[in-house]
């Protein structure tokens, strides 16, 4: 199938949706904006952060969990920031508002968004480990948003599909080739424009805009490892694609990165932790 077999009256429909969609919190991008403009202090990035008491307890559980914080228990947004930094906490901040975003009161619809929520999170998760594997720790929380934010171009057109189901305009958009292949044909423009939106830096764009490519900066690390850890969920069917034929080993990110067996070994079973992971 290509793209032009999308109906073009249903391409127009989803791309000129309002881009205020709920996609992110708007505590989230407040923090998201404070940091951007390094104009911020400990304490304000908590008050920020505790606007919203719903968010900011589902941050705290995520802190709280194995896959942030590990045994140190935090009781407050402050001892979060203390702890973690601030990108880290507007990371946990973006992370909690996207596992709330990625549900629908439609069965087919909430199917996708789960499924999309479990591979973005493994994919950040993964991004940030790998990150941390080759030898690149200071840029371990760019990384970990840029892998979380790299099919939000997806969750996107879903939110479209839902609102224009919910206003009767399209009857029914679930069967699954037609689903992938609106994915492919404008999940990147998509994601593009809402993080230039948002004023979200330039390299999260660079990642959302290359991270499918076949032409792609190889000079760009951080793209190499959300791109090697994408194609890892991919092989391990974290997400809606599953090909366990996948060649990490041989491929070019694996090369670029000096990834080994055992790496690769262990970002998978990383990645399988994190497949009933507790949000």
């Amino acid at each position: 199938m290509t793209s032009a077999l999308i109906p073009e009256t249903v391409r127009k429909l989803l791309a000129s949706q309002p881009i205020e969609l709920p996609i992110f919190h708007p505590v989230a991008l407040k923090l998201q904006r404070m940091l951007s403009d390094f104009d911020f202090t400990v304490d304000e990035v908590a008050m920020v952060a505790n606007e919203d008491a719903a968010l900011a307890s589902q941050m705290l559980k995520m802190a709280n969990s194995p896959m942030y914080m590990g045994r140190t228990k935090v009781a407050t947004i402050k001892e979060v920031v203390i702890r973690l930094g601030a990108q880290q906490v507007i990371n946990i901040a973006i992370a909690a508002s996207q596992a709330s975003a990625h549900a629908s009161t439609h069965p087919v619809l909430n199917r996708y968004m789960k499924t999309l929520w479990q591979h973005s999170h493994g994919c950040a998760l993964g991004s940030r480990w790998l990150t941390q594997n080759c030898g690149m720790r200071g840029a371990v929380d760019e990384s970990y948003l840029a892998a979380l934010l790299h099919d939000v171009g997806k969750l996107y057109l879903l939110k479209a599909v839902e609102r224009l189901v919910s206003a009767g305009v399209i009857k029914s958009l679930f069967d699954d080739e037609l689903v992938m292949e609106i994915f492919e044909a404008m999940h990147v423009e998509q994601g593009v424009r809402l993080v230039q939106h948002w004023n979200f830096p330039a390299m999260y764009c660079d990642v959302i805009k290359a991270h499918h490519s076949e032409e792609w900066d190889t000079i760009n690390k951080m793209l190499a490892i959300v791109r090697f850890v994408n194609m890892a969920c991919h092989r391990a069917g974290l997400g809606l694609k599953h090909d366990p034929t996948l060649d990490l080993i041989g491929s070019e990110e694996a090369d670029i990165l000096d990834i080994g067996e055992l790496q690769i070994l262990e970002l998978l079973a990383l990645l399988d932790e994190t497949r009933d992971a507790e949000i």
